[in-house]
């Protein structure tokens, strides 16, 4: 059953295949946004009964229709009927067989354009604040790791070549750091999607005295789409910079695993993790694969190609409504469950990670104090050039050593950057989205 059907419509004049092909994974999606569905229907219909279009006891009528399925959605139990189209057109058919003639004037001063958008704001605006607390915690796992790990010297790799030394400590800070500024593209996604639609209809506005203040605040939107046309465009370009913002964590979160790999292999052996987190091969007994970030990589390099998928299927729409934002839901929903295993699994790999050490010591990493040589060099009144000369000459006739090593003091050091700082950030970021 479809909401715009006429009378006269006759339902047999579609194929079954056409429904099935335009239907889609839609309804599947469209479950997801059952909830946000009816919390913009209970705002509209509080802005329908300021602007007296429904009455009092209509209004009531509504609330508690509406209300009754709220209940159905958080249980559970409510489901879109097969022969009924989306969520909006089952959500309101259940509304008008429960309370009667009330039910079909809900959708005065509304269009399905506007209020999937509504819907799919409310849920992308939930899904990013979720997001949010699950990068936090992943946040403060690695700040934990950098104290913990922070006098710990580790090899500094450039072009996959030895280069100077570095600390687990500042090893883990980095990801610490990129996760911040991941959330900060997060917040802004998270804004783009803040913004009010309901009442922009079509996408032409409508001649009922709409009072979209009203429902901004009720939805606890920050402002709205002001222009009506503009509204409707942002279909498709929210889910686009919300995806943004998933891609940026996933990048971090790969670039993570990345290293988390090669550091367990044999020749490097940085680190490694309990049995029970690898796994082994069906001929190799010696084998402790790190499985899990090999699915965390592969799996955040897919949620960031998202952004150039939903590019090229919107990419040069005119403006105005277009059945290609259909598919937009189940690139981008999925999306988010995906991302939050993914930050889930890595806090849980993280508190198991072990940590070798000595890692300096062995032969290969000889020229790895060549910079410590110079600057040595430099204290003493060397030019660096010079110095740099001179060390370098060294190397190449095999002739260099340096009998010092970074104590754990200086060691430290270097994984003790601007640690209250980077906290002090996240702090802010994390603020922000609880205080909209």
């Amino acid at each position: 059953m479809k909401l715009w059907q006429k009378e006269n419509t006759l339902s047999h004049s579609e194929t079954n295949e056409i429904n099935v092909f335009t239907a889609g994974k839609d309804k599947a999606y469209d479950l997801l946004l059952a909830e946000a569905d009816v919390e913009g229907s209970l705002a509209h219909a509080r802005m329908l009964l300021k602007i007296k279009i429904l009455t009092r006891s209509e209004f009531k009528l509504i609330e508690d229709g509406l209300l009754e399925i709220l209940k159905e959605i958080k249980s559970g139990s409510f489901q879109i009927a097969e022969e009924v189209e989306d969520v909006h057109s089952q959500v309101e058919l259940l509304l008008t067989a429960r309370i009667g003639e009330a039910g079909k004037k809900l959708h005065s001063g509304r269009s399905r354009n506007d209020q999937v958008l509504t819907d799919i704001k409310l849920f992308i605006r939930k899904k990013i604040t979720l997001l949010a607390g699950e990068v936090n915690t992943v946040f403060e796992t690695l700040q934990q790791l950098r104290e913990q790990h922070r006098a710990k010297l580790l090899p500094g790799y450039t072009h996959g070549q030895v280069a100077m030394p570095s600390s687990f400590g500042l090893w883990f800070g980095a990801y610490a750091e990129s996760l911040v500024d991941d959330l900060e593209l997060l917040h802004a996604s998270y804004r783009v999607a803040n913004k009010n639609p309901l009442g922009s209809g079509a996408g032409f506005g409508s001649s009922f005295p709409l009072d979209r203040e009203l429902t901004t605040s009720l939805l606890s939107f920050e402002s709205m789409n002001y222009n009506v046309v503009y509204a409707q465009m942002s279909r498709g370009k929210t889910e686009k910079v919300c995806a943004m913002g998933l891609a940026g964590i996933a990048s971090t979160l790969s670039k993570l695993s990345m290293d988390i790999c090669l550091y367990m292999g044999q020749d490097l052996g940085f680190l490694s993790f309990p049995d029970h987190l690898t796994t082994g091969s069906s001929i190799m007994p010696h084998k402790k694969n790190p499985d899990v970030f090999e699915l965390i990589r592969a799996r955040c390099n897919r949620i960031q190609s998202l952004p150039n998928e939903l590019t090229l299927m919107l990419a040069n729409l005119p403006s105005g409504y277009h059945r290609d934002f259909q598919l937009t839901k189940e690139c981008l929903f999925p999306a988010f469950d995906e991302l939050s295993s993914c930050l889930r699994m890595s806090d849980y790999m993280l508190k198991h990670i072990q940590v070798s050490d000595h890692i300096l010591e062995d032969p290969k990493y000889k020229f790895i104090w060549s910079v410590e040589a110079v600057n040595k060099e430099v204290l003493k009144g060397v030019p660096f050039r010079e110095a740099y000369k001179k060390v370098g000459k060294e190397i190449a006739n095999g002739d260099f050593t340096f009998s010092e090593t970074l104590n754990h003091t200086h060691a430290g050091s270097i994984g003790n950057l601007c640690t209250k700082e980077i906290k002090g950030q996240m702090e802010k970021i994390i603020s922000n989205f609880k205080n909209h």
